[in-house]
């Protein structure tokens, strides 16, 4: 198997790396640069749970090689809370609605909807509400994960 050399920036910080070109982002993350919020769960881009940011967008970084996200800004789940601690609205919405049930599937919904929320971006329910679609939750806490999607549309819930 063929090595490669990339250089990606995670939660702000820039980390070089030498990686089998076979290796997925998921693995990249998780073992060698230690970011264990990034959940493996089916390794088919099925449950969400592996769900990062990559350059603005939620991607599954199962589905992705490390090598595709050279030169990338990769979010994960570690990166999103304010350095004091403040969670970041997403977070908090999720706290507020008692969206969390284990949480292994809780930091892959948490990057798509962060994704979907930035700044600049102001979707409605029914695009977040689209957007779980893609994420399996065994706990089924879906009820509390809709509330907060909801809240974060600006819906009164």
């Amino acid at each position: 198997m063929s090595d490669h050399r990339i250089e990606l920036t995670v939660n702000g910080q820039t980390r070089s790396a030498t990686v089998e070109g076979r290796r997925t982002l998921s693995d990249f993350l998780r073992i060698d640069a230690g970011y264990t919020g990034v959940h493996v769960g089916c390794e088919h881009g099925v449950c969400g749970a592996c769900t990062v940011i990559v350059d603005g967008r939620a991607v599954r970084s199962c589905l992705m090689l490390a090598v595709q996200a050279d030169g990338a800004a990769v979010t994960t789940v570690e990166g999103l809370a304010a350095p004091d601690g403040t969670l970041h609205p997403v977070q908090q919405a999720l706290r507020d609605a008692h969206g969390l049930q284990c949480g292994f599937c809780t930091p892959g919904i948490v990057m798509t909807l962060a994704a979907l929320t930035s700044d600049e971006k102001k979707p409605g329910a029914e695009t977040l509400l689209g957007a779980m679609s893609g994420h399996i939750c065994r706990c089924t806490g879906y009820q509390g994960i809709r509330k907060a999607a909801r809240a974060l549309a600006g819906e009164d819930v």
